[in-house]
C-alpha cells in the first residue's frame, strides 16, 4: 500500500471512530436531558438527526483538518484543535436551531442537548486519542525492556525543561528521573509527570539517591558560578552533562544542534564494535594483583584503571606527571569502585630514583605502561623530549620492574612504530625492541601491544572535529586520502588487558582493528551524525600533512614481521624480529646522551643508523636546544640512566 492509500484508510478509520463517538454522545445527551425517559417527540428527533450528526461531525472535522493530526503524537496543541473543530460543529447546530422555521421544529435541538453532546463527544474523541498515544509509548517501552535506560535528571523546570521532558517521554532509551529548580514555589510539585525534588544545591544527593547517569541543563543563560558547581559535582561523580542551547543561540549561529546532540564513538568506526568483556581466565589472572598504570591520567590509562576495577585487583596505583588528568582518573575510580584500594602518584618516569621509591613502597606485581609523548608534530619539534620521556622513561620503568620482580609488564605501542617516519614513531619502535630484549629475564613476562588511532582520546582527531563543528567549521583534514586504523577507547583497553594474559615474554602483539578508515569519511559521518549537512551547514577544508605524519599507517612490516594467531581471536602476535642486542644497546646509549645534550641533529643521525626504517625528515626550523633541554636532569642522573641501560638491555 502506498503512502496515499495508507493516509486514506487511516483517515477513514479516524472518521468512523469519531462518528461513533459523536452518535453515542448525542444519544447520551438525550438520555441525561430527559433522565433516561425520552418522550416520543424527542425520541423521534434523536433517531432522525443521529445519522446527520455522525456525517456532519465527520465532514466538519475533515474540512477543518482534524484528521491530519497523528493520534499517537497527540498533545495540548492538538487537543485545542480538536476542541475548536467540535465547537464549530456545535455552533452550527446552535445556528440551525435559531434560524430553522417553526414548521421544521425537528431541527431545533434543545440548547442543553447541544452542550451535553459537545462535552461527551469532545471527551470521547480526546480520550481515544490519548489512549492511542499511551499504548504507542507503552508498547515501545515494553519492547525496550531488558535493555539499559539512561537515568536523566533535568536542571530547570521552566519552559525549556518542560518541553524537553515532553520530548523525552517517548524516548525508550532514556528514563526521566525528575527536575531540580531554584524556584521554591515548584519544590515538591509535579510537572509533566515529574517531581521537582528541590534546588540545584541538592544536585549531589539527588544524583546518588536516584542513581542519575546523565544531567541535562535546561536553564537559559545559566550563571557561570552555577555551571561551574554543576560541572564540578558531575565530574567528580563521573556523570555526563549536556546543555540545551537556546533558540536564540541557534538562530544567531552561536551554537547548533551539534552542541547538544551526542555522537557515540562506535557510530564512526565503519564496522561492528568489538564485544567487550573478560573471560573468567582473564579475571583470575589479575585478581588480587597490585597493578601499576603509568600515564593513568590519559585517555587509555584512565580507561585501563576503570576496566581493571572489574577484575578485583588488590590495589591500583595510578601514576602520571599530569596532576589534573591524574586527579580526574582518581575521582572517577573512587566513584566507580569505592571499596577498591586506589592510590594516585604524581611522578615523572624519567627520574629513576623516584620510580625506585614508588616500586619499593607499593611493590606492584603487574605494570601497564601507557605513559608517552604521542603527538607526532610536537615531537618533531622537540625530539630530545621524545627520547627522554619515551625511551629513557621506558628503560627506567623496566629496570625497576626487573628489580621488583614484576610478573607482567605490558607496554602500549603504536602503528606509527612500523617503518617510522617520525621521531615519536621511532622512539616507540625502540621501546618495542627494548621490551623484546627482556624475553630471557627470569619469570617476568614483558610484552608490547601495538594498535592504531583511538577515537575520542585527548588530542585525537574526533575531539578536534567536534570542537570545529561546534564552532560552525570548517573541519580541517590534512589530506583527502589520509587513512587511519580506528578503535574506541573501551575496545582498545579491553583487548590490551587480555593481551597481558598471553604469557609470551618479549613478544609484540597487534590488535585487530578492521580496515583503515578514510579520515574524510570520518569527518563527513561526524558532521551528519551531529545533525548537520556537509557543504551547506559546514565545510571541510584541506590542509597539508605535517612533519613526520604518514598518509597511511600499517600495523606490521610485511618484509620483516609475520602476524601469528593467539588464543584471543582479536589479538595477533608478531613473529620474532632478530637484531644485534649489543650494537642496539650501544646506539641507545648514544641516543640518550644526544637527547640529554639536546642535539637534534645527533638524534636524527642515530635514529637513522638503528635499522628500524627511519628516514630523517626535513628539519623543522627550531634552534638547537643545547644542554639546557635536559632541564633538571643533571650529570649524575645522566650517568645513572646509562647504568640503567646496561642492566636492562
Amino acid at each position: 500500500m502506498g503512502a496515499k492509500g495508507y493516509q486514506f484508510y487511516s483517515s477513514l478509520n479516524q472518521k468512523i471512530v469519531d462518528a461513533l463517538i459523536g452518535s453515542l454522545g448525542f444519544y447520551l445527551a438525550y438520555q441525561i436531558r430527559f433522565d433516561w425517559h425520552v418522550p416520543g417527540d424527542a425520541a423521534y428527533q434523536l433517531w432522525l438527526l443521529l445519522p446527520a450528526i455522525m456525517l456532519g461531525r465527520a465532514l466538519v472535522g475533515t474540512f477543518l483538518g482534524t484528521y491530519r493530526l497523528i493520534w499517537r503524537y497527540i498533545g495540548l496543541a492538538d487537543a485545542i484543535i480538536v476542541a475548536r473543530n467540535h465547537a464549530a460543529f456545535s455552533f452550527l447546530l446552535l445556528l440551525i436551531r435559531l434560524v430553522a422555521p417553526k414548521n421544521l421544529a425537528v431541527l431545533k435541538v434543545p440548547l442543553s442537548i447541544i452542550i451535553i453532546e459537545f462535552m461527551f463527544t469532545l471527551a470521547g474523541t480526546l480520550g481515544v486519542r490519548s489512549l492511542r498515544r499511551l499504548l504507542s509509548e507503552g508498547l515501545g517501552k515494553s519492547a525496550f525492556n531488558g535493555k539499559h535506560q539512561v537515568r536523566v535528571l533535568l536542571l530547570g523546570a521552566g519552559h525549556a525543561g518542560v518541553i524537553l521532558s515532553k520530548e523525552m517521554a517517548s524516548r525508550v532509551d532514556m528514563k526521566r528521573v525528575g527536575f531540580l529548580d531554584d524556584d521554591p514555589k515548584k519544590h515538591g510539585m509535579v510537572i509533566n509527570g515529574l517531581r521537582v525534588f528541590g534546588p540545584l544545591a541538592s544536585l549531589e544527593s539527588i544524583i546518588r539517591e536516584h542513581r542519575v547517569e546523565e544531567v541535562i541543563i535546561c536553564i537559559p543563560q545559566t550563571p557561570r558560578d552555577a555551571l561551574r558547581r554543576v560541572w564540578a559535582i558531575c565530574e567528580q561523580l563521573a556523570i555526563e552533562v549536556k546543555i540545551v542551547p537556546t533558540l536564540e543561540e541557534i538562530r544567531q549561529g552561536k551554537v547548533n544542534i551539534a552542541a547538544f546532540r551526542h555522537v557515540e564513538m562506535g557510530d564512526l568506526l565503519g564496522r561492528e564494535p568489538i564485544a567487550l568483556g573478560f573471560a573468567e581466565s582473564d579475571v583470575t589472572f589479575y585478581r588480587g594483583e597490585r597493578i601499576l598504570i603509568t600515564g593513568a591520567g590519559g585517555s587509555i590509562g584512565s580507561e585501563l584503571a576503570y576496566q581493571l576495577c572489574s577484575v578485583n585487583p588488590e590495589q591500583l596505583i595510578l601514576l602520571d606527571k599530569d596532576e589534573n588528568g591524574l586527579n580526574d582518573a582518581y575521582l572517577r575510580i573512587q566513584a566507580h569502585a569505592p571499596g577498591l584500594s586506589v592510590y594516585p602518584v604524581v611522578a615523572d618516569i624519567r627520574f629513576p630514583e623516584r620510580l625506585q621509591s614508588i616500586f619499593s613502597t607499593f611493590r606492584p606485581s603487574v605494570v601497564f605502561h601507557a605513559a608517552a609523548h604521542k603527538h607526532v608534530h610536537l615531537m618533531e619539534m622537540n625530539p630530545a623530549e621524545a627520547v627522554l620521556n619515551n625511551v629513557v622513561g621506558t628503560l627506567n620503568l623496566i629496570d625497576q620492574s626487573v628489580a621488583g620482580e614484576v610478573s607482567t609488564f605490558v607496554m602500549i605501542s603504536t602503528d606509527k612504530a612500523v617503518k617510522p617516519t617520525s621521531v615519536m614513531g621511532a622512539t616507540k619502535r625502540i621501546c618495542e625492541m627494548i621490551v623484546q630484549s627482556q624475553h630471557r629475564n627470569g619469570n617476568s613476562h614483558f610484552c608490547c601491544v601495538r594498535f592504531g588511532n583511538v577515537l575520542g582520546s585527548r588530542g585525537s582527531v574526533v575531539p578536534i572535529f567536534r570542537e570545529q563543528i561546534a564552532k560552525g567549521g570548517p573541519v580541517t583534514i590534512t589530506h583527502p586520502d589520509a587513512r587511519r586504523f580506528l578503535m574506541t577507547i573501551p575496545e582498545a583497553v579491553c583487548l590490551l588487558i587480555q593481551a597481558g594474559t598471553l604469557s609470551s615474554s618479549g613478544k609484540t602483539f597487534v590488535l585487530e582493528m578492521g580496515e583503515p578508515v578514510l579520515i574524510h569519511n570520518l569527518a563527513q559521518n561526524l558532521i551528519e551524525l551531529s545533525g548537520l549537512r556537509l557543504g551547506r551547514d559546514i565545510q571541510i577544508q584541506m590542509t597539508n600533512l605535517r612533519h613526520g605524519e604518514k598518509l597511511n599507517e600499517i600495523l606490521a612490516d610485511d618484509s620483516t614481521e609475520k602476524l601469528l594467531p593467539t588464543r584471543v581471536e582479536k589479538i595477533h602476535m608478531i613473529s620474532d624480529v632478530h637484531f644485534d642486542s649489543a650494537v642496539f644497546s650501544e646506539k641507545v646509549r648514544e641516543l640518550q646522551s644526544a637527547a640529554r645534550r639536546g642535539s637534534r641533529q645527533d638524534i636524527y643521525n642515530i635514529l637513522g643508523t638503528l635499522n628500524i626504517g627511519f628516514k630523517m625528515p626535513p628539519l623543522v626550523d627550531v634552534p638547537e636546544q643545547g644542554v639546557a633541554a635536559a632541564g633538571a636532569v643533571g650529570a649524575a642522573q645522566q650517568e645513572q640512566g646509562v647504568v640503567s641501560l646496561r642492566k636492562v638491555v
